[in-house]
């Protein structure tokens, strides 16, 4: 039990004193999964947006494949990803394996059909509401998918939540593509695995501390955003 106790008064030191090894470990990983994010977002929200409002031949199937990809174990994507990038595959000319663009990459892969499914979701519920104005209005499409974006907003906003914490505690994919480098692509995922199965517990325990901080305040910040579009709403 000393040892243990030892392991968290340790961990509590390396968050206080800031360490600078922590450091770049954290920050790291939040630079690695805000740009998955991003580009997630940009891919994601319109073709989300294009799937509840749009009407073409395979928007069905289409939506069954982005619900069905939700699901998609990391383990999988990762190993998609390092055949795309390794030296043998089509883009391994690119030189991006065993570097966080790799990373960036298979979190990417993951989060997308999070995006897509929830966009979808969000956007077709809302869109049943004015359906019926917007067309006798004959809003154009892409005027309609613009205008059920931003009414929204904060729905929206809690999906890319959503899609941020999934890929923030994503560890297989982020492994197999990354290798969990020191000073080159070690996030905290990684880094946790690898010094649990070292022994080292301190600085697992501060990795995991900051994780469950990232969690946390996650969820706060899905909570109140629905807070905000409840009294948006009724207002």
């Amino acid at each position: 039990m000393g040892d243990f106790a030892d392991s968290f008064i340790l961990a509590g030191q390396l968050l206080l004193s800031a360490d600078p090894a922590l450091a770049e470990i954290v920050l790291l990983s939040i630079k690695v999964t805000l740009t998955a994010l991003f580009m997630s977002v940009l891919i994601g929200l319109p073709l989300g947006a294009l799937l509840a409002v749009a009407r073409f031949p395979g928007r069905t199937a289409l939506t069954v494949i982005a619900n069905a990809l939700m699901g998609l174990p990391p383990v999988v994507v990762g190993l998609l990803v390092y055949m795309m990038l390794s030296n043998a595959g089509p883009l391994g000319v690119l030189q991006l394996l065993y570097t966080p663009a790799a990373m960036i990459i298979a979190q990417s892969v993951l989060i997308v059909p999070i995006i897509i499914a929830l966009t979808r979701q969000v956007i077709a519920d809302l869109n049943r509401d004015y359906e019926e104005t917007f067309r006798s209005l004959v809003v154009p499409a892409h005027k309609v998918m613009l205008a059920l974006v931003w009414d929204a907003r904060f729905s929206l906003l809690t999906v890319m939540l959503a899609g941020f914490g999934r890929a923030i505690a994503e560890v297989g994919a982020v492994m197999i593509v990354g290798g969990n480098i020191n000073h080159v692509t070690r996030v905290m995922t990684t880094a946790i695995a690898l010094e649990t199965s070292k022994g080292e517990l301190a600085l697992a325990l501060a990795l995991g501390l900051v994780l469950l901080l990232i969690a946390l305040s996650v969820n706060a910040a899905v909570s109140l955003l629905r807070n905000v579009e409840g009294k948006t709403v009724h207002a």
